[in-house]
């Protein structure tokens, strides 16, 4: 059986076909790792924040704490992540294939993601390669124009995403501002949402936290906190 190494390149294989003479196409769009619909009751929490230059992880590593409070109220199974910890690349292997839904906290830097956290995402969904997270980039190479990104083995479970920015969110909506009029999920946050679609997961609404800097006084903590909230259980009640 033949096996490729990463996302840009087509996986194929074939198995025997006892209905006729020689082999045949597998399919390599099944997941392995289906989740039902059943009520999502495990969560899996990571901590996308880092120490460097004057940012201090602090404001991510407070919403992650309001993540844990609020779904440990209401009696889910939780298991997390700090990237900045020490951490086995088979053991979070195995907390995505455990977890019915994944929240990710980032702090967003010159426009993308921490670089440790790109380690941790790259490390990781590597090592899940055949293992749980995805096995193929879904193509053959009897027709390779067509699958990419199907060959995900995370289908069923989902995920959400929360940001933090310093840009206000008036960057994003007003019209001549820097971000023309353009979504964080739709601009800076695209292709974060298409790697959780290419091993299969389903996308929750997020949070965007902006203001961070200037705007962070204990009142506005307040009021995050408030209205993250909110969102949780809208977003929970759902599941």
């Amino acid at each position: 059986m033949g096996v490729s190494q990463g996302p840009g390149y087509p996986l194929q294989s074939f198995v025997p076909n006892p209905g006729t003479k020689g082999f045949s196409l597998l399919s390599l769009t099944q997941p392995r790792f289906i989740r039902t619909k059943s009520k999502m009751k495990k969560i899996f929490i990571i901590n996308g924040s880092q120490n460097f230059a004057h940012s201090g992880g602090k404001f991510n590593e407070t919403v992650t704490g309001w993540t844990i409070e609020y779904l440990k109220s209401k009696n889910y199974e939780i298991k997390t992540t700090d990237i900045k910890q020490d951490f086995d690349l088979d053991q979070e292997v195995e907390k995505f294939v455990w977890a019915d839904a994944v929240i990710y906290h980032t702090p967003v830097w010159w426009f993308q993601l921490p670089n440790l956290f790109k380690k941790y995402i790259d490390d990781v969904f590597t090592a899940g390669h055949q293992k749980g997270i995805y096995k193929s980039d879904g193509r053959s190479r009897v027709n390779p124009d067509i699958n990419y990104g199907t060959g995900g083995m995370l289908h069923g479970r989902k995920y959400m995403l929360t940001t933090s920015w310093n840009a206000p969110a008036t960057a994003f909506t007003l019209p001549g501002e820097f971000f023309e009029e353009t979504s964080v999920d739709d601009g800076a946050m695209f292709g974060f949402h298409k790697m959780n679609k290419f091993v299969g997961m389903e996308k929750l609404k997020g949070f965007h936290f902006h203001d961070v800097e200037k705007g962070a006084t204990a009142e506005n903590i307040d009021i995050f906190k408030k209205n993250y909230t909110k969102h949780l259980e809208q977003i929970f009640k759902t599941l």
